[in-house]
């Protein structure tokens, strides 16, 4: 995502939770190791074990792109063995369902519009990423008659 002008970008970094049906995500002035490494701390929050909070299988799948397999990635993937990880191919987008809701970010909430700097684009993401979140929660169906 660009900001006019200085053409200022914004990297989305971000998890799918099925479970929730809700898209967690992170953004950053870089798309680094260290901005994996942060997704991985929002993660700890959310997600990993601690005492109170009963413990569930986290499965994250990750393409082979460098941001994912640096030593520094590495290392930070390592420290959560409560993370088992799932490498999909590096070239292989179609095989990763994060991609679609980028693709529904892209095109329905944040397209044919311009902002001031990077920072209204920020914002106007995390509002956007809200929005999609209940649109995903939502019910199918909220009324389901009985048949006669």
């Amino acid at each position: 995502m660009e900001a006019p002008g200085r053409a200022r970008k914004r990297a989305l970094l971000g998890v799918l939770d099925h479970a929730k049906r809700e898209l967690v995500v992170i953004t950053s002035g870089t798309k680094r190791s260290g901005d994996f490494a942060d997704l991985l701390t929002r993660l700890d929050r959310s997600y990993a074990p601690r005492p109170g909070r009963a413990s569930r299988p986290v499965v994250l799948a990750l393409d082979n792109g460098p941001i994912h397999t640096s030593k520094a990635s590495r290392r930070a993937l390592a420290a959560r063995p409560w993370l088992t990880v799932e490498w999909l191919p590096k070239y292989a987008p179609e095989l990763n369902d994060i991609e679609r809701s980028w693709r529904d970010l892209k095109r329905h909430y944040l397209a044919h519009r311009t902002f001031r700097d990077a920072g209204q684009l920020d914002l106007a993401i995390h509002r956007a990423v809200h929005a999609l979140n209940i649109e995903r929660r939502a019910p199918a169906c909220a009324f389901i008659s009985r048949a006669a």
